[in-house]
């Protein structure tokens, strides 16, 4: 029995950045997520309707007080 080699399938090279996404780039996709993330923190954890940016209303606050309760959050 003779062992027949295998066709060679032709793989090319491929360069490879170390960096995958520029050192600016990652700094602001990280800004825009932490303002992101502060800003659903405030709606859902901190706006009670006394201290609301929307002034003395609570209609915020019912919109997401199932959210608050779920995260743990005391709101009574």
């Amino acid at each position: 029995m003779s062992s027949a080699s295998a066709p060679s399938l032709g793989r090319s090279k491929l360069a490879v950045s170390p960096q995958a996404i520029s050192a600016s780039r990652a700094a602001f996709v990280i800004g825009v997520t932490l303002l992101m993330a502060l800003a659903a923190y405030y709606f859902v954890g901190v706006d009670e309707g006394t201290t609301s940016v929307f002034g003395k209303t609570l209609v915020l606050h019912e919109w997401v007080h199932d959210s608050r309760h779920l995260l743990g959050f005391p709101c009574h």
